[in-house]
């Protein structure tokens, strides 16, 4: 049995990384266009079939262990190449059908990939360019898995039809079941000369644009769909989709909650007393507030329709401005008289505080109500 570490270059503690890397090294300068003769081509059979054993899990760990990775299941017993599946098969139609070749080409996996967002283009929408590292087909064999100017040979040991049929020994008597061929992994076909830029797999890891269309409403955790636009599979099989899920950045100013947008407002105790207009930055511009007169610290004061668009539906929420009232500090002896004055005027000169309890949340209402049963 050959000595496929050696002919790759590679210690047997070698990565599957490594293993590629060594494959196409030696690939290029062996290759029989590259390299005529008599003497290239027979090593560049023997590093493509070492290749073709190392790169894949089963037949290197067959061959790991001193087992021919080709060979075929022979017979047995229960426990020798033998499940219980195959009895099932067997008595119930699935051993002895024939399921045929399988197709090299398969479809992509879907693929997810992460956008941040200003808060901004949530509220509006946004046209976002993606960089995304996916599988495309392979532009040196056209997905084909073969060295250009080769092409596959049919298995000689399935003859093509991608499976083995073997008889073996039961309790139950003499069971006929197919098994995919290990020779040809279930295809029919064999790739003699792989492609050394992508191993044989019809696609190669690329970079790529993609122009997409935020839309309006979207918050953290949304996904948008791309169909098609995922990882081409093996073979240049059909493309999965992507997947994009948005993150929003917190913002300076506003916060969100729901399709609200939520703010402070620091406002003077005179302000609030005797009512006041002031210009408020929006999403939509300058806008100008009216505060009322007398307002209460922690009220809210709202602006219709200058919140997120909906995401589903029309319209947008509100601007919610919750009003802070600032207590002056550091007083002047002209502004304390004044303040004494009013204080005066209104009866305040020694007001008498109102006790009353903290509001209750949910848990402490319901232990009341039972309380008063």
């Amino acid at each position: 049995m050959n000595d496929y570490y050696q002919d790759l270059g590679v210690p047997r503690t070698a990565s599957e990384e490594e293993i590629k890397r060594a494959y196409r090294r030696l690939a290029r300068r062996l290759h029989p266009d590259v390299n005529p003769g008599a003497e290239a081509e027979e090593q560049f059979k023997r590093v493509s079939q070492a290749y073709d054993v190392l790169s894949d899990p089963e037949k290197k760990r067959a061959y790991d262990m001193g087992a021919d990775p080709y060979a075929m299941a022979g017979d047995g017993g229960f426990g020798a190449g033998f499940s219980f599946s195959d009895v099932m098969d067997a008595f119930f139609g699935g051993g002895a059908a024939s399921r045929g070749p399988r197709s090299r080409q398969q479809r992509g996996q879907d693929a997810l990939v992460r956008l941040d967002i200003d808060l901004a283009a949530a509220v509006f929408g946004s046209d976002e360019e993606l960089i995304v590292d996916t599988a495309a087909a392979c532009g040196t064999c056209g997905g084909s898995g073969a060295q250009p100017g080769t092409g596959t040979s049919t298995c000689n040991v399935c003859n093509g039809r991608g499976e083995v049929q073997t008889v073996q020994r039961s309790f139950l008597g003499q069971v006929m079941t197919s098994r995919p061929c290990n020779a040809c992994q279930g295809y029919g076909t064999v790739i003699q000369h792989p492609c050394f830029e992508c191993s044989g797999q019809g696609r190669v890891r690329t970079r790529r644009t993609l122009k997409l269309r935020v839309p309006a409403g979207v918050d953290t955790g949304t996904r948008i769909q791309l169909s098609g636009e995922g990882e081409v599979g093996p073979g240049a099989g059909p493309a999965g989709d992507l997947y994009v899920e948005v993150s929003v950045r917190p913002h300076s100013i506003y916060t969100r909650r729901g399709d609200d947008l939520h703010c402070q407002v620091e406002l003077p105790m005179t302000a609030a007393a005797l009512g006041t207009t002031f210009q408020l930055w929006t999403f939509d511009g300058e806008r100008e507030l009216a505060v009322a007169p007398g307002t209460q610290p922690g009220e809210t004061l709202t602006m219709r329709s200058l919140g997120v668009t909906h995401l589903r539906g029309t319209g947008r929420g509100d601007l919610i401005v919750h009003a802070v009232i600032q207590t002056p500090t550091q007083l002047t002896p002209e502004q304390e008289d004044l303040l004494r004055q009013l204080a005066t005027m209104r009866g305040e000169e020694r007001p008498e505080g109102k006790v009353a309890p903290l509001e209750k949340g949910l848990l402490g209402k319901l232990r009341d109500a039972f309380k008063a049963r």
